[in-house]
């Protein structure tokens, strides 16, 4: 019995994947809302999701902050999550990246800013 876990560990795992592949006009809706709202909050941003350009890679948003000796950026991804939901990811960290479901743009925007802030103010956090 203990060896049908795993099996249906990796088959969710494998089942999620497909989801996000399969979602990607969902992932760009999640991205456009927040893009919306790092912009709101004077972030510039490049959208990586055009379909004609990147039709195979997943969709991504990276989030810039200009410092006055350097710039930093965050690269936001949206993934399919168990029981049906989405989730924005922190791009590249996984899902060890999770930064809050795609219903709540302003928690994904407040996580976007505090990564931003840390990355341009390291010695303060």
């Amino acid at each position: 019995m203990g060896s049908l876990r795993p099996m249906n560990v990796q088959a969710g795992r494998h089942l999620l994947r497909w989801r996000t592949r399969l979602g990607r006009t969902t992932a760009i809706r999640n991205l456009d809302l927040l893009a919306v709202a790092v912009q709101a909050r004077s972030y510039r941003y490049v959208k990586l999701y055009q379909a004609d350009e990147f039709p195979t890679r997943p969709p991504l948003l990276w989030v810039f902050a200009f410092s006055p000796d350097d710039h930093v950026r965050v690269a936001v991804s949206v993934h399919a999550t168990p029981g049906g939901g989405w989730a924005y990811y922190e791009a590249g960290r996984g899902r060890h990246g999770y930064l809050s479901p795609c219903g709540d743009t302003k928690r994904a925007s407040d996580q976007v800013d505090a990564l931003l802030k840390h990355r341009m103010f390291p010695s303060t956090w």
